[in-house]
């Protein structure tokens, strides 16, 4: 049965990080570790850490300087010993059931790295905010992620990826700990994506992301913020890519990794058609490639919906 290490980050959230913890201690799937990471906190977040959970032997803290999101994901992820770690912002918290969804799909797929779920926003705004409206299988991503930037995930507490993948993804150069003191999940979703895990989005409802301040982020950037944002995401992504040679030659194999995925949505599909113009070569070779592509998307769901007979 697959184990589960629960890491939770918390920078100057004392008065959420206990909610966070308690969530993930009341799982019906017990986690094997909970270990919570205080980035170097002001606000007395240590202390109150201490005396709330300092002899629950469930919980490990580890309370040290601030370094930034990205060294609290590296400190935390080197502590886990499960099989899969499971991200959890210190604003934020989950339904008992979150694990044992997870669980279901981990314990059944062993190809499976990792997983991203929906979530319900809560505080400030109430909506939900997921990838799609059902689960779907996505398969291999590194194509599609580096050469278009697509996003395959969710904001932090909604990802989860087998140890082996955690560590590889935070495997980066001490000096992008300064790029990356804030929204560090760009490098576990963009790292995976482009060093090859297989990636599934399973829809729980059991994440729940807490709206207040300035975390709302989708709704307040600017222009400059924009391109900032993308500009250290593409970086990002060159970093992963350099490290295992892939380039833009990768666009000979786009419909191979467009076959990776079971069941492709038809958004998937012109994705993956546009890739496919992109490559190199022959315009007419690459539209019949793309074309080829849409169709695959097309066909099962023209079968599944079957034809009535002409009776007249």
């Amino acid at each position: 049965m697959t184990s589960f290490a629960v890491v939770i980050t918390s920078y100057n959230y004392r008065d959420f990080v206990g909610t966070a913890i308690d969530s993930a201690l009341a799982q019906t799937r017990v986690p094997m570790q909970v270990i919570v990471v205080d980035d170097g906190s002001t606000d007395g977040t240590p202390a109150h850490l201490r005396e709330r959970y300092g002899s629950d032997p469930r919980v490990t803290l580890l309370c040290g300087e601030n370094g930034g999101q990205l060294v609290a994901f590296q400190r935390g992820v080197a502590q886990a010993r499960a099989d899969v770690v499971c991200f959890l912002d210190a604003d934020d918290r989950w339904e008992p059931y979150y694990l044992a969804c997870l669980g279901e799909l981990y314990d059944a797929s062993r190809d499976v790295d990792f997983v991203f779920s929906d979530m319900q926003l809560f505080g400030d705004e109430q909506r939900w905010m997921g990838y799609a409206a059902q689960s779907r299988d996505l398969g291999f991503t590194a194509i599609s992620t580096y050469m278009l930037m697509h996003w395959y995930g969710a904001p932090t507490s909604a990802l989860s990826m087998r140890a082996l993948w955690a560590r590889r993804t935070l495997e980066l150069p001490a000096e992008l700990s300064q790029t990356w003191r804030l929204s560090a999940d760009n490098c576990l979703v963009f790292g995976a994506s482009v060093l090859g895990a297989h990636k599934y989005y399973l829809r729980t409802g059991a994440v729940h992301y807490r709206v207040h301040g300035n975390n709302g982020w989708w709704g307040r950037q600017t222009a400059a913020t924009k391109y900032l944002n993308r500009f250290r995401s593409r970086c990002l992504i060159e970093i992963y890519a350099r490290s295992i040679g892939l380039d833009e030659r990768c666009l000979e194999s786009v419909k191979h990794e467009f076959r990776t995925k079971p069941d492709p949505s038809w958004r998937e599909a012109r994705h993956y058609a546009k890739l496919a113009r992109l490559r190199r070569g022959s315009w007419l070779r690459n539209q019949q490639r793309a074309a080829s592509i849409l169709w695959s998307a097309i066909r099962p769901r023209r079968r599944a919906a079957g034809t009535q007979p002409n009776t007249n």
